[in-house]
């Protein structure tokens, strides 16, 4: 039995666009990437994988990707990938040939084992559209895939929430079909954690009786607007990245996610004097 902690970084909403574009003429969204990856780096203890939920590429093309391809090449991690609807199926799947599909056409979704845990990785994207759903072969994959190792803790991630965070024009885009993930979840216990991203904002419920999470985004934030004041808009804040923490124990374990900052902060500063007084 394991007895070490896994830990899996999940970053998400890169939109990469062509070098020297920024996004919304405002963001540059490869210098925030790149500061990122350098934090994903620098992280002790190292994550033991990154999963990216969406968004890798922003209108999207082909040189979109490889610019991704280079910014990415620095990451001492590995690392995989889902749609997002910024994204497009067929030039990912032409990006990163190698990654290990479940169909040979389709929805890219994928199952990767990292010591104790299964990561389920669910293709949520609509062709040219900004909502999500998952259509009837995925939700027949997950199903599938979940009863084949019931033992094994599993995370699932994909890119749209399957739940109302109430950011209006958001949540008129989320994953439409959640009622039909739902029932797969409750009747598959070993899923531990769901995890998203979409809106560019750390958020924390319950779905399905599971903890369900959006990963906060290393370039801009969709506006809090949770009083339906202003057009569709975004801020600049402070970037972060989450990491979730298995750790193994009876049943399935325990997942503890974290929202870290990415970024020089001074500290740390101990707490204690050496004499051992509080400072």
């Amino acid at each position: 039995m394991l007895s070490k902690p896994v830990h899996i970084a999940q970053i998400s909403d890169l939109h990469i666009k062509p070098p020297g574009s920024l996004a919304y003429g405002k963001v540059d969204t490869a210098k925030a990437l790149e500061r990122c990856v350098a934090a994903l780096n620098e992280f002790d203890p190292a994550p033991d994988f990154v999963v990216i939920s969406g968004d890798l590429a922003d209108t999207p093309t082909s040189e979109e990707y490889q610019y991704l391809k280079r910014l990415l090449a620095p990451l001492k991690l590995p690392f995989a990938g889902i749609p997002g609807n910024h994204d497009s199926r067929e030039l990912m799947r032409a990006a990163f040939p190698s990654a290990s599909y479940a169909f040979v056409s389709g929805p890219l979704n994928q199952t990767i084992e990292v010591a104790g845990l299964d990561l389920l990785l669910l293709d949520s994207s609509v062709q040219r559209k900004p909502h999500g759903e998952l259509d009837g072969p995925t939700l027949q994959w997950l199903d599938e895939t979940l009863a084949s190792s019931p033992d094994r803790p599993a995370l699932l991630f994909l890119h749209h929430p399957p739940f109302k965070a109430g950011i209006w024009h958001m949540d008129r885009q989320n994953l439409l079909n959640a009622g039909d993930l739902a029932p797969i979840v409750r009747r598959h216990s070993r899923v531990q954690l769901i995890a998203t991203g979409h809106i560019h904002r750390a958020t924390l419920t319950m779905f399905a009786d599971v903890p369900t999470t959006i990963c906060p985004a290393p370039n801009h934030a969709v506006d809090l607007d949770l009083a339906e004041l202003r057009q569709p808009s975004f801020r600049v804040e402070p970037p972060a990245f989450h990491l979730h923490t298995w750790f193994p124990g009876e049943g399935y374990g325990t997942v503890v996610t974290h929202q870290v900052p990415i970024g020089t902060f001074d500290g740390p500063h101990p707490f204690f004097s050496p004499d051992g007084k509080l400072l």
